[in-house]
Order: structure tokens, then C-alpha cells, then sequence
């Protein structure tokens, strides 16, 4: 087992956090404003909290679709960001398109799963060395681990869009 499989310590899962809500607030409010949390994030899968509130409860008492896609979007988005950050590299990225199938009503906090998190990290680093735009179609599925731990409540499809920036030499 490599570290990146490892379950996270509570100090590894707070700094998590704690780049994720500077994330969020300093580029992008919403996501902040729904108060995602990571809960796993490794080579293999990450996996996003977001809590059914006073801001991300629709009018009957569910989660609002709109908070579902930041979820979604999120939890491939934070593995695409940290690598990134990781390379030293002006790579851009953001979604090309996106399909949602929502199957039940999301009535608690719900879990966002990607376990594409290879496909995020093979894209970034071929990305590294290239300056032509790169897309991929990943899949996520969200749960309600309150009312059952195997159930998805929606799924999604989103292509990330990547871009090195870096002048050619």
C-alpha cells in the first residue's frame, strides 16, 4: 500500500480541508458558500461531503440541483487542482460539458464519488508536455450515506478541459 492509498490521518484530512475552503473562497465563493468537505482523496478515488443546509436545501427539503453540481464538479476538480499546484506549471483547466441523471432525492448529506482519480492524474501530467488542449469524460455518483451507504441518489458525466499555458521555448 503507497501513501496515496493510505486512509488520511486527521491532520492530513484538516489540511485537506483547509485547502479546499482557501480554494474555494479565493476563486470561486460558491463552492465555499455550499461548504464542501473532503473526506478521501487519493490515487484511486476522491470523495466529497456536502451538507443539506439552510444553503444548499431546496424548497422541499432536499438538495438543490445546483449545490449537486458543485459536489460533482468538485470532487474532480480538487485532484485536477492539486496536481496542478504540485507541477509549478500554468495549466488551466475547466469543464467542457455536463450530464447529470438525477435518480432519487438527495434528503441528507451527500457523498460525491470519483473513482477515475487516475484519469484526472494521467491527464494533468500529459498535459506537462504538451501544449495542445486535452479532454477527458469522467464519471462521479453521488450517495446519501444516511439513508443508505450503496444507493446513488444521481450520476454525473463531466469532461475536464486542460491547457498548458507555458511559453514554448
Amino acid at each position: 500500500m503507497n501513501q496515496l492509498e493510505k486512509k488520511p490521518t486527521q491532520f492530513q484530512q484538516l489540511k485537506e480541508n483547509l485547502f479546499l475552503s482557501l480554494y474555494a473562497w479565493t476563486k470561486i465563493p460558491l463552492i465555499g458558500f455550499c461548504g464542501p468537505r473532503v473526506i478521501e482523496a487519493n490515487g484511486q478515488r476522491t470523495v466529497l461531503k456536502v451538507p443539506l443546509n439552510f444553503r444548499t436545501r431546496n424548497h422541499l427539503g432536499a438538495m438543490y440541483f445546483g449545490a449537486l453540481a458543485v459536489g460533482s464538479e468538485l470532487c474532480i476538480a480538487i485532484l485536477a487542482v492539486k496536481q496542478i499546484q504540485a507541477s509549478g506549471l500554468k495549466i488551466d483547466f475547466l469543464f467542457k460539458d455536463y450530464k447529470a441523471e438525477f435518480l432519487k432525492r438527495a434528503e441528507g448529506d451527500v457523498h460525491f464519488i470519483c473513482e477515475q482519480a487516475a484519469v484526472v492524474i494521467d491527464q494533468i501530467n500529459e498535459a506537462k508536455t504538451s501544449t495542445e488542449r486535452i479532454n477527458r469524460t469522467m464519471t462521479a455518483y453521488a450517495i446519501v450515506p444516511s439513508v443508505s451507504a450503496t444507493e446513488k441518489v444521481a450520476t454525473f458525466e463531466l469532461t475536464l478541459s486542460v491547457k498548458n499555458r507555458q511559453k514554448k521555448a
